[in-house]
């Protein structure tokens, strides 16, 4: 396969790769669509636990003051019909005191149980808008997860037939520069084949060395770029610009090493970018 065509194939699965890439990156995502509304009620939950505790112990003090207050009134009906049967001074002002005692107890306890069974009320109506709000929440959650894995299987589908077109335009195509070609697409946003246009790469826009420059122009060899790992292709020049170096006019790929922290910082973009061998391959492992 001459280096035309090996060219032809790298561009034209870019493209599929850079859509595959995307694709994965939008079935991992998806799923975090639903991490709010997840969020939302599991807190919702936690406080409905919360709260009927609080709602339970309401409910215990109310029966605990009503059961207290119908004896309060028991007994305070018991001591005024007992009236009609005393005898002695004695007796009635035991009677009498037993009937304040009672009563007493029984406004005290009336007090309280109005207190309490308000904010028992309020307490339950709290409960049930929680209870129904739990509820909607959960119907809208369950119709999200349907329409999530939906929307994931779509995309799956069409996830795989990309790795269809892959397999179609990939015979003849050294595995190594496939697996590089790959890792270098998903580190430089969908861009893994560009030209050499004027002794620059158009990728990275840093100016090649001139022997650099003529071994892309040649074309016999897949070459990487040295600075941001990319392959590399020849490209004519516009008019008005220099189309390839001399070796005089500029030094070797050993001259990159002349440059200056920054520039080799700004241009350093990840793990592949490295200095490569004569031919400009980089060792991605």
């Amino acid at each position: 396969m001459v280096m035309e065509e090996v060219f032809e194939k790298l561009r034209t699965l870019q493209d599929v790769l850079s859509d595959k890439i995307a694709l994965e990156l939008e079935i991992q995502d998806i799923p975090k669509l639903l991490l709010t509304q997840e969020e939302l009620l599991a807190r919702l939950k936690k406080s409905f636990i919360e709260k009927n505790i609080e709602y339970e112990a309401a409910r215990e003090r109310v029966n605990l003051l009503r059961g207290q207050l119908a004896d309060a009134e028991s007994s305070r009906e018991k001591a005024e019909k007992n009236m009609d049967s005393i005898s002695t001074q004695r007796e009635y002002e035991a009677l009498d005191k037993e009937i304040r005692e009672a009563s007493e107890k029984e406004q005290l306890y009336r007090k309280e149980l109005i207190k309490e069974e308000k904010q028992f009320i309020e307490l339950d109506e709290q409960q049930k808008r929680d209870t129904s709000l739990i509820q909607q929440q959960e119907t809208e959650l369950s119709e999200k997860r349907a329409s999530v894995e939906s929307e994931i299987a779509d995309k799956k589908a069409e996830h795989d037939s990309l790795m269809d077109r892959e397999k179609d335009i990939t015979p003849g195509l050294d595995p190594d520069v496939l697996f590089k070609f790959e890792r270098i697409i998903r580190s430089k946003l969908g861009l893994g084949i560009v030209a050499i246009k004027g002794g620059v790469c158009t990728g990275c826009h840093m100016i090649l060395p001139a022997q650099f420059a003529n071994l892309v122009r040649n074309g016999e060899d897949i070459v990487f770029c040295p600075y941001c790992s990319r392959i590399l292709f020849y490209q004519e020049a516009e008019q008005g610009e220099q189309d390839f170096f001399d070796d005089g006019d500029a030094g070797s790929l050993a001259d990159l090493d002349d440059l200056d922290g920054e520039d080799e910082e700004e241009y350093d973009e990840d793990e592949f970018s490295s200095e490569g061998d004569e031919k400009g391959d980089i060792d991605f492992e």
